[in-house]
């Protein structure tokens, strides 16, 4: 059995400027994102849809849809008490407030989206053209924001007596299971690897992206059942369907549809 041992947030601190470790992650996720799109455009001359010197513009519009995307979530999805029940500890500006903490990777993904739309019109490309290339750069967001959940200490799991089980001190003596590092490992490494292979040749176009879905949906319905459920929510259904489930399902069905559509048109329209 294993014991959370406490880490300080903060990372850097000068005088009253603090530097946490969770939005230092989340500038190595954007750096290494664009890092891994442009060497995607450098290696690849013939099928890039974007050039590398425009790549800087592509991560700008994506992180910033992936700021004000994600916290807007996280609000709507799992929080939506901050948008009609306002007071004195935390009123309406709350919303705002990304040092509280609360971040959605649902709600990140479609302000991901709509930041790889706005690139698309801006370069006059189809918005899956963009979306195919940019998509397997993301699991390393993923696997960065995994790394300061765990830091912080949140989005622990259930009870469990598997060997390496986890105590977090600061819920309970419990041993639980440790999801943060099972969602780090599977979203960030392992969906990496599988996209990176499967780009690595053509493939049809929403293919890719079909795949993202089905791959980070299926690996965070998975580990949905050994997560803690959101304490202010619990279970939404027959006492095992959490949120995340519930978002996460469409993103599998979504997926598998986009999948079969990518090779359908390319049967029916060999290039």
């Amino acid at each position: 059995m294993l014991t959370y041992r406490s880490i300080d947030p903060v990372a850097i601190q000068f005088g009253p400027i603090k530097i946490h470790w969770y939005g230092l992650l989340y500038l190595i996720a954007f750096v290494g994102c664009y890092l891994l799109v442009r060497y995607r455009a450098i290696k690849q001359p013939e099928t890039r849809p974007i050039e590398p010197v425009q790549i800087s513009d592509l991560a700008y519009y994506c992180g910033l849809g992936v700021i004000l995307g994600g916290r807007l979530g996280y609000c709507l999805f799992y929080e939506p008490s901050l948008f009609i029940e306002f007071d004195r500890q935390l009123p309406w500006w709350g919303v705002f407030m990304i040092h509280k903490g609360g971040m959605s990777f649902h709600g990140g993904l479609i302000g991901l989206m709509l930041g790889v739309w706005y690139m698309a019109h801006k370069l006059g490309r189809p918005f899956f053209e963009l979306m195919d290339f940019a998509a397997p750069a993301t699991p390393f967001g993923l696997l960065c924001g995994r790394i300061g959940n765990y830091i912080n200490g949140e989005l622990w799991g259930r009870a469990t007596d598997v060997p390496w089980a986890m105590v977090f001190p600061q819920v309970d003596s419990i041993p639980r299971h440790p999801s943060m590092v099972y969602e780090a490992f599977l979203e960030g490494i392992v969906l990496w690897a599988i996209l990176w292979w499967y780009s690595a040749k053509p493939r049809p176009r929403m293919a890719v992206s079909g795949l993202f879905g089905v791959g980070y949906g299926s690996f965070r319905f998975l580990v949905e059942f050994v997560r803690q459920p959101d304490a202010h929510i619990g279970f939404i259904a027959m006492n095992w369907v959490t949120m995340g489930h519930l978002l996460s399902l469409p993103m599998i069905l979504i997926g598998v549809a986009m999948m079969i559509m990518a090779y359908r048109n390319q049967r029916l329209n060999p290039a």
